[in-house]
């Protein structure tokens, strides 16, 4: 099979600048249980957030087109920031090559909020983005949305260990000048920030709801596979830790740790390749 030839048994590409994205792999690891994937963090460029939109572009299509290579069926571009400055171009160079991006969900958040007031937590990046103004514009009138960015989260997120309390002192004024606008709904404009939503959370009380979109992504994939013909149905009892092959520009052991940090301790012992991208 050439490069770009696609088939519903080879892996899927998820990309993301750092382990963010892994907060999509688990649930693409539930939604697709028979597929295998194809991680790449992109870690020697981080963080994504505070870069000019230019760079990321060019880290994204760069990225992308190794993915490509690797014989991918389909890419999880699995970082809004990196959806933002980059997905379109991307779909432009790889017109037969599904492709998955991750955007705030502000249109089920504007359908939640009962205040009519919606927060949404993200990068400088995404926060200042035309995709992203586009997005908020569409469903202004549903709800009046309010984005933050939180330059400096992704960061905490990645130490190993990660410091919660650094985390909360952090997200602290954010989440209380949410609370002091009338917000009720918190939408996770990133895909490191899962990680963290217990201590969001708490900080926001019970009566704010908070949503990421992890699952919707991966539901968007299952349906973009059936429609191209490339859903895979052998290889259903596999174990998680079998089926994913994890890539990164930066240290091998680091992110290793990150992982089990993030995702669990089945995960100790994964293989990580550092690649030259």
């Amino acid at each position: 099979m050439g490069p770009f030839e696609q088939s519903g048994s080879a892996p899927v590409g998820v990309f993301d600048s750092g382990v963010g994205g892994l907060s999509v792999l688990k649930a693409l690891l539930q939604e697709l249980p028979a597929d295998n994937f194809v991680f790449f963090a992109d870690e020697a460029h981080l963080p994504y957030g505070d870069k000019p939109q230019h760079e990321i572009t060019e880290r994204v299509l760069r990225v992308s087109a190794w993915l490509r290579q690797q014989g991918t069926k389909a890419l999880v571009i699995a970082c809004n920031t990196a959806t933002a400055a980059g997905a379109a171009q991307v779909r432009q160079a790889h017109v037969n090559w599904p492709i998955v991006g991750i955007e705030p969900a502000v249109k089920p958040a504007s359908m939640m909020t009962k205040t009519g007031v919606v927060g949404i937590l993200a990068t400088s990046n995404t926060v200042a983005s035309d995709r992203f103004r586009g997005l908020v514009e569409r469903f202004d009138p549903l709800a009046h949305v309010l984005a933050r960015p939180c330059p400096g989260l992704v960061e905490l997120i990645e130490q190993v260990p990660m410091n919660k309390a650094a985390v909360v002192d952090h997200l602290t004024p954010v989440i209380n000048s949410f609370i002091s606008a009338g917000v009720d709904v918190i939408v996770l404009g990133c895909t490191h920030y899962p990680f963290v939503a217990d201590v969001i959370e708490s900080l926001a009380g019970p009566g704010v709801s908070v949503i990421e979109t992890g699952v919707p992504v991966a539901r968007q994939l299952v349906n973009r596979l059936q429609d191209e013909g490339l859903m895979r149905t052998q290889g259903l009892h596999a174990p998680d830790t079998s089926r994913v092959k994890f890539f990164t520009t930066g240290d091998p052991q680091h992110f290793a740790e990150k992982l089990q940090g993030l995702m669990g301790n089945k995960w100790q012992g994964s293989e990580v390749i550092r690649v030259a991208v």
